[in-house]
C-alpha cells in the first residue's frame, strides 16, 4: 500500500493526501476495476508513441489526424504539446494539420531550439505543399520567443506565417482555455 501511495504522489497535481485517497479507493474497488486501471496504464505505455510526421501521441503511425484525407494539408498549426492539439481540436474551428514542438524555447530550463522539432517543421514546409503555418504557441514569454524563432526560421520560404490572435489571455496555457476562446483565437489569427 505504501508503494502505491508513493507512486501516485509522483503524479502531477497529486499530493500525499490525494495519493492516500486514491490508493484506498483502488484497494476497496473490485479486482476487475483495479485491473482495468492497471491494464490501461500498461497499454498506454506500450501502445502510444509519437507520430513520425507531426509528433502527436497516437497508437498509429502516422496518427489519425495526419492520415485523415479530409483535412486541409496546406495549413499546419504549430503547438507546444499534444494537450494543446487536443484543446484546439475540441474548439472545432481548425481542419488543417498539426506540428507539435514537444516544448518551447526556455534557455533557463535547458530547452534550446535544437531540443524541439523545429528542424522537422522546416523540412515539412519545404517538402509538402504548405501555404500557411499558424503559430499557436502559448501566449507567454517563452511561447512568444518560440513563435518568433520559428517565424525567422521560415522567413526564407514562401509560406505565410501567422500567429493566433490574443483571444487567449497572455500568460495562460492553451490546455486551460475554453473552446470559444480557442475558436476566436484561431479565426482571428494574424500574420507574423
Amino acid at each position: 500500500m505504501t508503494r502505491l501511495m508513493e507512486e501516485l504522489a509522483k503524479l502531477p497535481g497529486i499530493g500525499q493526501k490525494t495519493a492516500e485517497r486514491l490508493a484506498y479507493h483502488v484497494l476497496r474497488a473490485p479486482s476487475e476495476e483495479a485491473m482495468r486501471l492497471a491494464d490501461a496504464i500498461r497499454d498506454v505505455k506500450t501502445n502510444v508513441k509519437s507520430c513520425s510526421v507531426c509528433f502527436n501521441l497516437a497508437e498509429a503511425d502516422p496518427c489519425g489526424i495526419c492520415q485523415d484525407v479530409r483535412r486541409d494539408r496546406s495549413v499546419i498549426c504549430v503547438v507546444e504539446q499534444p494537450r494543446d492539439l487536443i484543446a484546439l481540436e475540441k474548439a472545432g474551428q481548425f481542419n488543417g494539420l498539426y506540428h507539435i514542438l514537444l516544448g518551447r524555447i526556455a534557455p533557463l530550463e535547458g530547452m534550446d531550439p535544437e531540443h524541439l522539432t523545429i528542424g522537422k517543421l522546416v523540412e515539412r514546409v519545404k517538402r509538402d505543399a504548405v501555404k500557411e503555418v499558424i503559430l499557436a504557441t502559448n501566449p507567454n514569454q517563452e511561447g512568444d520567443a518560440t513563435a518568433l524563432f520559428i517565424a525567422k526560421a521560415l522567413s526564407g520560404s514562401a509560406v505565410k506565417v501567422t500567429r493566433i490572435a490574443r483571444g487567449v489571455p497572455a500568460g495562460s496555457y492553451l490546455e486551460y482555455a475554453s473552446a470559444p476562446i480557442l475558436a476566436d483565437a484561431i479565426t482571428g489569427r494574424r500574420e507574423m
